[in-house]
């Protein structure tokens, strides 16, 4: 049976704050010779984790589904290329990681950043929800891939990008693809979320002796400043009304972004601040296993989940993400599902 993690939820006081940037945070830690995959890293977070990372000297490559386009948006960003991949196609999943075992690289950093956020139902050829099936299963599916790799690095970090938004649901056990009832994308994305924790919970107890550590990470709301639609945690999203993030104090009355670091409303700098501080900081030595967040390790916060909020949500991290019970329950659902 799987044991407690709770004890190691708590912050450590690294000396960072909410407002730190990803360039602080990296600040004197040299990457050469390291290898580094974020998916989705040519746009939003995922790009400025890929330029700061490249810039202390990581080969990073930028995980896409066109890599042509993304290779566009990285130009000028040394040490950098880009690799096919569909996180709703497990034959694009399978490809990526035989080219990466091919290329007998082993891979130090992991980044799972890529991910979507709303809209109507729909599902991937094997008939998942899409937030189940790209956020979680298509990830963990990456993962497993490219184990061998992340071994061969004698020291490796994944990093499971999450949301605050994981509050607003647990894993649907009888139903997490919506195939009865109604469906609503908050609790879909909110099991994803919840999903993303659970896995860096399992994965850091599973392959810690083998030098692979498993973090999840809650960047803070980022908005972009075109709020047609809003990118949450720099995710493609069918964003929710101009209307409802005025409501809930996201934007102002103009619609530009509000920025409160100490509130979880981050610029983009800041957010990929804890992105980059699970990917890198030596402050995490012998730590794994942990919901990140303002560039320290969260608290426990026990507010029940809730599918809506009135402002803001609740960003430190439920119990029901980090329970050890149903981290490894959810792995074996998940090599179930990517078996049939």
């Amino acid at each position: 049976m799987a044991t407690n993690t709770s004890h190691k939820q708590h912050p450590i006081g690294t000396g960072f704050t909410p407002a730190s940037t990803a360039e602080e945070v990296i600040a004197g830690i040299d990457l050469t010779g390291k290898n580094v995959v974020v998916t989705g890293g040519h746009s939003g977070l995922g790009r400025e984790a890929t330029r700061v990372l490249s810039q202390a000297g990581a080969s990073v490559t930028v995980a896409v589904r066109d890599p042509e386009r993304a290779a566009t948006a990285v130009a000028g960003i040394d040490g950098v290329e880009t690799g096919r991949l569909d996180l709703a196609d497990p034959a694009s999943i399978d490809a990526f990681a035989e080219r990466w075992l091919d290329s007998a690289r082993p891979l130090h950093i992991l980044i799972n950043n890529a991910g979507i956020m709303g809209g109507p139902l729909v599902r991937d050829a094997r008939g998942h929800e899409s937030h189940f099936a790209i956020n979680h299963l298509g990830h963990f599916q990456l993962t497993n891939g490219l184990l061998p790799a992340l071994r061969a690095a004698d020291g490796a970090r994944v990093v499971n990008m999450t949301s605050g938004g994981h509050r607003l649901s647990g894993i649907r056990w009888d139903d997490p693809h919506f195939t009865t009832g109604e469906y609503d994308w908050h609790v879909a994305y909110g099991q994803s979320k919840t999903a993303n924790v659970l896995f860096a919970v399992e994965l850091d107890r599973r392959w810690a002796d083998d030098g692979i550590r498993g973090y999840a990470v809650h960047p803070g709301i980022i908005l972009s400043t075109n709020l047609g639609p809003a990118r949450p945690a720099g995710e493609v999203s069918a964003g929710p009304p101009l209307e409802i993030l005025r409501d809930q104090g996201l934007v102002d009355a103009d619609g530009n972004p509000v920025i409160a670091p100490e509130a979880g409303l981050k610029t983009l700098q800041q957010g990929a601040g804890t992105m980059v501080f699970a990917a890198t900081s030596p402050l995490l030595d012998g730590i794994g296993g942990v919901y990140l967040k303002d560039n320290d390790i969260s608290p426990v916060d026990p507010t029940p989940p809730n599918a809506r909020f009135d402002g803001p949500p609740p960003t430190d991290v439920a119990p029901h993400a980090i329970d050890p019970e149903a981290a490894e329950r959810l792995w074996t659902l998940s090599e179930r599902l990517l078996a049939a």
